[in-house]
């Protein structure tokens, strides 16, 4: 085992012992193989710096590497975007601990040795985000090795094995390119991308969004403070903040466009599907802290006359997300709210039952326009877990759930 900061400025000697400069930088090439250094830049003063590949490296020690070949056979270096640097994009960087689900600071690179034919592959095993990492590069050249080894011993380590680790790129030509193969982060649970996406600077989150499918990113946009969801969706290409807000609760994007500047919220409408856009301007219209700025209108209803096995063709068909199925709304003449009826107890019954013979007894509900406080009271003294809405001529118009109600009390609009 060595670590990346006990080579970079090694002195680098050829086949023959001659010296040929120090080592500038390591390369992974994570299309090639994601964890192997394929490449190591060799700094020589005033001249071109030269590059060696990994079948070139003959062995390694804290301070010195040994190549196989001679200088003639080692190529000049040219920048190129798809490396991934251990110096420039790693050390000293925040990088996603998909283990951990957390933003943590990369201190060192742990590297093993893999002896081949006539070469020694290095292999990056780990990540070294704890106190001994940074000891380390503070007393480089202060202490002797052997007292440094002797020391890390008694300091705590803090270690993320390589695969647990997610690349966060700020630059957009190279974003893509440089992040790891199959990335893990959008298997994480939303809430956790929300607390990742929170602790990154502005570059930083973009480019996390960047790398999430448009479903993926919509969750996770949800679980994100108000203020962030804002300055995301500012610097999103408009197109694609388009996108995510499609993927997203109706009352979730009506909220985040309502807060974004009137230019950039008409833009973003623009480029939205006709109806989508329509739902949310609508929803728009209604008051933050009032049902109806609470609601979302994917609300599944049927006519009280129907029966549970009517009632069942119809929910199967219908775009309501399903974790909100909680209760199927009746209605009677004009859309007007008439009853509700538990989904269990719907799915308990039989196919020709009536569904007016299975609705509650008192109808819970309220208009659109009353106020935050008399909703919550409604959730907390009736135990709900969801509301309708109706307007002033009591047609259904939504509903609120109770996962609103708690975002609501844990995170109060400013």
């Amino acid at each position: 085992m060595i670590h990346a900061t006990e080579l970079l400025n090694a002195s680098v000697y050829d086949a023959q012992g001659n010296y040929l400069g120090r080592v500038r930088e390591l390369c992974l090439v994570p299309a090639e193989q994601p964890n192997r250094i394929a490449r190591v830049v060799i700094a020589r003063g005033k001249y071109q710096p030269l590059v060696a590949r990994f079948d070139q490296v003959a062995s390694v020690a804290p301070g010195s590497m040994h190549l196989n070949t001679g200088e003639l056979q080692l190529e000049p270096y040219v920048p190129d975007e798809s490396w991934l640097t251990v110096r420039k994009d790693l050390l000293d960087q925040q990088i996603i601990d998909i283990h951990g689900r957390k933003v943590v600071r990369v201190n060192d690179i742990t590297l093993v040795e893999q002896p081949a034919n006539n070469y020694t592959e290095l292999r990056v095993t780990q990540v070294d985000v704890g106190l001994a990492g940074a000891m380390r590069r503070l007393l480089k050249g202060v202490l002797p090795l052997a007292w440094m080894r002797a020391l890390e011993k008694r300091l705590p380590t803090r270690n993320i094995p390589w695969e647990f680790v997610d690349v966060i790129e700020t630059d957009p030509m190279r974003r893509v390119k440089l992040k790891l193969p199959h990335s893990k982060l959008a298997e994480l649970h939303p809430a956790d991308i929300a607390d990742i996406i929170e602790e990154l600077a502005p570059a930083e989150r973009d480019a996390v969004i960047e790398t999430l499918d448009d479903s993926t990113a919509a969750e996770a946009l949800e679980e994100v403070k108000d203020s962030v969801q804002v300055k995301i969706v500012k610097e999103l290409d408009k197109e694609r903040a388009a996108d995510i807000l499609e993927q997203m609760a109706p009352d979730e994007a009506a909220d985040v466009l309502a807060d974004l500047p009137a230019d950039t919220a008409a833009q973003v409408l623009q480029d939205m599907d006709g109806k989508e856009a329509q739902e949310l301007v609508e929803l728009m219209q209604f008051e933050e802290d009032t049902a109806g700025g609470l609601m979302t209108p994917e609300v599944f209803a049927t006519a009280e006359s129907n029966t549970v096995g009517q009632a069942i063709t119809a929910l199967r068909h219908s775009e309501v997300p399903i974790e909100s199925l909680d209760t199927v709304y009746l209605t009677g003449a004009d859309n007007a709210l008439t009853g509700a009826v538990p989904l269990g107890h719907m799915l308990l019954a039989g196919n020709e039952t009536r569904l007016q013979n299975l609705r509650n007894e008192q109808l819970i509900f309220v208009e659109t326009g009353a106020q935050e406080k008399e909703v919550v009271e409604l959730f907390d003294k009736y135990n709900l877990r969801s509301l309708p809405v109706v307007d002033v001529e009591q047609k259904l118009v939504g509903m609120i759930t109770v996962d609103d109600i708690v975002s609501r009390i844990w995170q109060p609009r400013k």
